[in-house]
C-alpha cells in the first residue's frame, strides 16, 4: 500500500512539473513576441526622424525617402501579431538598407551627428529585433519538442497545448542585395 502511494505521488509530481514546464514555455513564447513588438515599435518611431534628417541633405533622393515612408505606413496599417506583419516588416528593413546605401554618397550627411546617432539607434534596434526573433524561435522549438515528445505529449494533449509557429524572415526580397539607382 505504501508503494502504491509513493508511485501515485511520483506520478502527480511528474504531472505538475510537466504541466508547469509547458506553461513556462508558452509564456516565454508570448514574452518573446512582445519583446519583438517593442523593438519593431522602437524602429517604427525612429524612422520619421531619420527620414527628415536625410531629406535635408538628399533632396533629389525623394524616391528612396518615399519608399521608406510607404513601407513604414504599410507596417502601421498591419494590426495582426508580429508573425502576421512579417512581410511588411521585411519590406521596411529592405527600404532602410537602401536609405543607408544612398546616405553613403553624402559625405556631409555621413558626418552629421544627428544622422550618425539615428543610424546607430536603428542598427542597435535591428540587432535587438534579430535577437528577439532568435529567442522566440528557440522558445517555440523547445515548446514544440515537448508538445510532440512522449510522454509530455500526453499532458500537452490533455490540457490543449498546441505547437506555435516559427518566425520566418527568409523572403526573396530580403535575400536580394540592396540596389541603389541614381
Amino acid at each position: 500500500m505504501n508503494y502504491l502511494l509513493i508511485v501515485l505521488g511520483l506520478i502527480v509530481v511528474w504531472l505538475a512539473l510537466t504541466y508547469n514546464g509547458l506553461i513556462r514555455l508558452r509564456n516565454r513564447g508570448k514574452e518573446a513576441l512582445s519583446d519583438m513588438d517593442v523593438q519593431l515599435k522602437r524602429r517604427f518611431d525612429l524612422i520619421p526622424n531619420l527620414v527628415e534628417t536625410v531629406k535635408g541633405y538628399a533632396k533629389h533622393e525623394q524616391k528612396v525617402l518615399d519608399d521608406v515612408t510607404k513601407a513604414r505606413t504599410s507596417v502601421a496599417g498591419e494590426k495582426g501579431n508580429p508573425l502576421e506583419r512579417e512581410q511588411s516588416e521585411n519590406m521596411l528593413s529592405g527600404t532602410l538598407k537602401t536609405l543607408f546605401a544612398v546616405a553613403e554618397n553624402y559625405p556631409d550627411l555621413k558626418a552629421n551627428a544627428n544622422f550618425l546617432e539615428l543610424q546607430r539607434e536603428l542598427s542597435d534596434t535591428e540587432n535587438k529585433i534579430q535577437a528577439s526573433r532568435r529567442f522566440y524561435n528557440t522558445t517555440v522549438n523547445d515548446l514544440n519538442t515537448k508538445v510532440e515528445s512522449f510522454p509530455t505529449n500526453l499532458i500537452a494533449n490533455m490540457f490543449g497545448f498546441k505547437q506555435m509557429d516559427f518566425f520566418k524572415t527568409e523572403t526573396a526580397q530580403e535575400k536580394e542585395p540592396v540596389k541603389v539607382k541614381f
